[in-house]
């Protein structure tokens, strides 16, 4: 729907202050909290404008399993959200563009807001396939994000899904930084069922599905270590985000899309959300 963005602009509104970060725009450093406070913050503002929307996917392996009775495998299911991001951004006028981490040839797509440029959203997206290991390492982020950085303007949102499967946490840094210019960060965790739960019992054989690694362990007794493991994982990328003012919140591919949707478009909006 309409929103706000945080902005410079004709018709501003002061919009409240942050904590300063490396990278900020020193113009909006507030000198009277510096003073009364003692610590560096900055004033920002908003204004009625459009906003460019940066879709990022990870279409490495891990984002094409999908367990026995899960509905989709979660590329998929982050290709749906995805769309229907495009969807209502584009209904406002808003520019959407669509970027990829790991995976097969897919084109990237600059942001654009015509009902064409979104058909064209739409086919690119279906033709994702996962594969491969590219989003494991930190230069495969540094290759997507870098050029993000440089072409979005300020007031930007950039929605990321990924699985954070064997991602180093440095790719969290890479992504903190994209935010240095007034730009909002949302990571979206998509999870498979089986992922999220850890249902299995008795012996266990798992295979990565970016590596030849093979673990064989006992399904109830691994259970409590994985999930603690899978929780880390999230805390850690969301202690990354949170100097940038970035959000993460996480996903299962059971989830009704149109839930799960809100959900997105309410962390965007800062109402809700896992705030990282």
């Amino acid at each position: 729907g309409v929103h706000r963005s945080a902005r410079k602009g004709a018709g501003v509104e002061f919009g409240g202050h942050r904590n300063y970060v490396p990278g900020d725009d020193l113009r909006w450093l507030d000198r009277h909290a510096l003073m009364r406070h003692s610590r560096l913050v900055v004033r920002q503002f908003e204004t009625e404008t459009e906003r460019h929307v940066q879709l990022l996917l990870d279409a490495s392996a891990s984002m094409g399993y999908r367990s026995e009775h899960a509905p989709a495998a979660k590329l998929a299911y982050a290709a749906l959200l995805a769309a229907a991001l495009g969807y209502v951004a584009t209904k406002e006028r808003d520019p959407v563009g669509l970027s990829w981490i790991g995976g097969a040839e897919v084109e990237s797509l600059p942001a654009r807001a015509g009902s064409d440029d979104f058909e064209r959203l739409l086919a690119t997206l279906e033709r994702a396939q996962a594969s491969g290991a590219d989003a494991a390492g930190v230069a495969s982020w540094q290759e997507a994000l870098r050029p993000l950085g440089e072409r979005s303007p300020r007031g930007s949102v950039l929605v990321v899904f990924s699985d954070l499967m064997d991602i180093p946490l440095q790719a969290a840094d890479e992504l903190a930084r994209v935010a240095t210019r007034s730009r909002k960060i949302v990571l979206v965790r998509v999870l498979d069922p089986a992922e999220a739960d850890f249902p299995f019992e008795g012996p266990l054989r798992l295979r990565s599905p970016e590596g030849s690694q093979l673990v064989e362990t006992d399904g109830g007794r691994a259970r409590r270590g994985y999930l603690e493991a899978l929780q880390r994982i999230s805390d850690e990328w969301s202690q990354r985000l949170l100097p940038r003012g970035g959000s993460l919140l996480t996903v299962v591919t059971r989830d009704d899309p149109v839930r799960a949707l809100r959900r997105v478009l309410g962390t965007i909006a800062g109402n809700e959300g896992e705030r990282a």
